[in-house]
């Protein structure tokens, strides 16, 4: 429903509207998957197919913040931050609640292009330096031991690298480390018996938001262009949703074809 609302608020790009447009940091990543995808989504409000809610997922989540919350009013690290050898503490501001708020987030006017730029955080430490620390929960269920590593984990990095910068164009000092906590559902018990059991896991990752920039300038070059090219899938071969949309037409297209020839 809130997606359907905020869709309802917004309307299509038109190719060199004075206004300031909104993009949120997932549609900095559509473009990242399939500048097509991007261009249909801002310039026609065509969007991909929704996926199920992941519920369990966002239980996990609230849990967490509320987990780290504690932590954050007693001005002491999380146990797992101690486990795992994070020298930091929950980051304490009157901002946060706005920060980790859906559909408004951490907030940046790109003033080059006229984007209004924004993401929501799942939550930020402290060094002692006072460098603030971005962090990202994670949560999956697979037998073994979660990482970063897979090649379609670039959008886990690159979406940490986005409220970064988002971070920094609001003035705050980040630190180049953040940390993903990511937990994973044990399926090596004996049963489900109403409980699932996770292990988590602090895993650090050194990011870098150097192409954020760039990215931004190309993204609005490519919404004030024509229709571009087809992206690359996340497991190589052209972006999926195209590939169906294609296929779908191309087959509907032959079926009419064959139903009139039929009737002459």
């Amino acid at each position: 429903m809130a997606n359907d609302y905020w869709r309802q608020r917004t309307k299509p790009y038109e190719p060199g509207q004075k206004t300031a447009f909104k993009l949120s940091r997932s549609k900095i990543e559509l473009f990242m998957q399939c500048p097509r995808c991007f261009w249909l989504d801002v310039r026609l409000k065509i969007t991909r197919p929704n996926s199920p809610p992941f519920n369990i997922n966002k239980a996990i989540d609230e849990l967490f913040k509320k987990e780290f919350d504690t932590y954050r009013l007693k001005k002491q690290p999380h146990p797992l931050m101690v486990e795992f050898g994070v020298d930091a503490i929950p980051y304490a501001s009157d901002e946060l609640v706005k920060w980790r708020e859906n559909f408004v987030g951490v907030v940046s006017m790109h003033e080059p292009t006229n984007l209004h730029i924004f993401g929501a955080i799942d939550d930020l430490w402290v060094d002692p330096a006072g460098n603030v620390i971005v962090v990202d929960y994670k949560a999956t269920a697979k037998a073994k031991e979660v990482d970063i590593d897979s090649d379609w984990q670039i959008s886990y990095k690159r979406q940490l690298e986005i409220y970064q910068w988002l971070l920094r164009q609001n003035g705050l000092s980040v630190n180049d480390t953040g940390y993903f906590v990511y937990t994973n559902g044990r399926m090596d018990l004996d049963g489900f018996n109403d409980r699932i059991e996770f292990r988590t896991k602090v895993i650090p990752y050194t990011g870098n938001a150097n192409w954020v920039e760039p990215t931004i300038k190309k993204m609005k070059k490519c919404m004030d262009d024509e229709m571009p090219a087809v992206g690359t899938a996340a497991m190589g071969g052209e972006c999926d949703f195209c590939a169906y949309a294609k296929a779908r037409t191309r087959l509907t297209l032959e079926a009419v074809s064959t139903k009139r020839a039929i009737k002459k």
